[in-house]
């Protein structure tokens, strides 16, 4: 039995490192790296087939570890609260609470922990929206893997991300502003006329999207009445001509 200067110690010729299996000296084996401190993150997201190819994509990549998962906000606010995660990613369209609250309190609760925005919507103004509640980043449900990897090293790095998909977008919007002040911008709307523009596209009527959003009839007319007046649009058929041709999914 000799001890060498390397700080190993050979015990009938076998090498001893730590708490590592033995390996022969003649064939030593490099033991594969790991890294300690892995990228925590929490899903949310209330379609289970989703939650469970993104812990896949995400385990399988040994800088992350998924440590939770949940189909909603509210229990997301507590997941995040009880296992701090460093990342969590966010579907914004989840009911009774959505996206945008939860990721407002939990930052508020846990600031630490950075949000990512996911959503099918690839409006710039939801990115934006998610953005002003404390979110660093931003992908559409299009987003590759590769670029749902960027989107968590960048944000857990300190830096802000928006998917290219969404930047296209914004490109071409300011490629065709032509300075005029009357020009719609759909970005100038709320979050709840976003919602009901959204509903409008699908073809529900004023009742049907009262009954969806449980908000009253007439609460829904006079969003309606501010949509076409913040868009400068005459009436409803050229609301859906004017989303179907800006980008909105």
């Amino acid at each position: 039995m000799y001890l060498l200067n390397t700080g190993f110690l050979i015990v009938s010729n076998q090498l001893t490192v730590g708490h590592l299996p033995s390996y022969q000296v003649n064939n030593i084996t490099e033991p594969t790296i790991i890294p300690m401190d892995k990228i925590t993150i929490l899903l949310v997201d209330d379609h289970k087939l989703i939650r469970e190819s993104w812990s896949f994509i995400l385990n399988s990549d040994p800088r992350f570890e998924v440590i939770g998962e949940t189909n909603n906000a509210e229990e997301a606010v507590e997941i995040a609260v009880n296992k701090k995660p460093r990342i969590v990613l966010m579907d914004i369209n989840m009911t009774p609470v959505n996206g945008f609250e939860a990721t407002k309190m939990i930052r508020k609760s846990v600031p630490a922990t950075r949000i990512i925005g996911i959503s099918m919507h690839s409006m710039p103004a939801y990115a934006r929206r998610m953005l002003e509640m404390g979110a660093m980043g931003y992908v559409t449900k299009n987003s590759s893997k590769d670029e749902l990897i960027t989107a968590i090293t960048e944000v857990d790095n300190g830096k802000k991300y928006v998917c290219d998909e969404v930047k296209i977008i914004l490109a071409q919007q300011e490629s065709e502003e032509d300075g005029s002040s009357d020009k719609a911008d759909m970005n100038v709307l709320s979050r709840r006329e976003i919602d009901i523009v959204q509903l409008i596209k699908e073809g529900l009527s004023s009742r049907e999207i009262a009954s969806r959003l449980e908000i009253t009839m007439k609460t829904v007319e006079v969003h309606r009445y501010n949509i076409l007046k913040k868009l400068n649009l005459k009436n409803t058929a050229a609301l859906v001509n004017f989303i179907n041709a800006h980008g909105f999914n």
